[in-house]
């Protein structure tokens, strides 16, 4: 008898483990600021994280359609979107010209990229297909007279006199005021700290995979710096006027299996607080 409920049990956990990594799960956030303008209330954003080159179906039809359901206004794509084991970066068109035609797409590096070899001449084929890559620097939004920036920047593993965060901050703050709200793009997903120091109203981050393993009620088991438990796995974390949203990520590029992890898809609804 025993026997027979650890095999339901095992066989429970590979059914289950077998779904969870072919389901997309749309995690939904409001991104709260009082800095937000008030035309951008509402303003959607969906981002997508940690691809690896991961295949949904024949040319993405999966992921292009879950994309499609969140009717995002703007499409985010924050680092790892391929990696060294991708041997044609061409397979990833049909993903990219899919979303492009969702929404307008902003792409930042993560740390695979800069391990990949013509990292430069692959950015510009992503900008031929129309995705707006973010080396570093912002693009402004307007609604009704009412401004925002729209910002990234590569991942540390990037150019060592590249410009830093806290230049790229302030070219903001130059050209839109010193209240000026910014939707920041950045891989790595343990710089709470200095994005609230900065005073970045919004972040989008990738990079921990949602810890790998994630254990009810406790959260992601393995950090990026093979720490157990680590702070920033998965979700939305709040400091000063800084909102950080991390997400677990659609793909993965190490051994360690993803286990009650599934792809992660999430939908961040700014909004002004009153």
């Amino acid at each position: 008898m025993r026997k027979r409920i650890c095999l339901l049990g095992a066989l429970f956990v590979l059914l289950y483990a077998l779904w969870d990594g072919y389901h997309i799960d749309r995690s939904a956030y409001t991104a709260v600021s009082a800095g937000l303008p008030e035309a951008f209330r509402g303003f959607r954003v969906t981002e997508l994280s940690d691809l690896h080159n991961r295949s949904f179906g024949k040319n993405y039809a999966r992921l292009l359609e879950a994309v499609r359901e969140t009717e995002p206004d703007l499409i985010a794509i924050d680092g790892d979107l391929f990696d060294e084991r991708t041997e044609d970066i061409r397979t990833l068109d049909p993903l990219l010209q899919g979303l492009c035609a969702i929404a307008p797409v902003y792409y930042v590096t993560g740390n695979h990229e800069w391990i990949t070899e013509n990292l430069p001449e692959t950015l510009d084929h992503f900008r031929s297909l129309g995705v707006t890559v973010l080396e570093n620097e912002y693009v402004v939004l307007e609604r009704d007279g009412q401004k925002i920036a729209v910002a990234g920047v590569h991942d540390p593993n990037g150019p060592r006199d590249m410009k830093s965060k806290k230049t790229l901050v302030a070219e903001i703050r130059a050209e839109l005021g010193e209240d000026a709200y910014i939707l920041m793009l950045a891989h790595r997903n343990g710089q709470m700290a200095e994005w609230t120091s900065l005073g970045v109203q919004t972040v989008l981050a990738g990079h921990g995979h949602g810890g790998l393993i994630r254990l009810p009620f406790v959260g992601g088991l393995i950090g990026v710096d093979r720490e157990l438990f680590p702070v920033y796995d998965a979700g939305m974390f709040r400091a000063g006027a800084t909102t950080m949203i991390v997400s677990r990520g659609l793909g993965n590029s190490v051994p360690v299996p993803r286990l009650f992890n599934g792809p992660d898809l999430p939908v961040i609804t700014l909004e002004r607080e009153n």
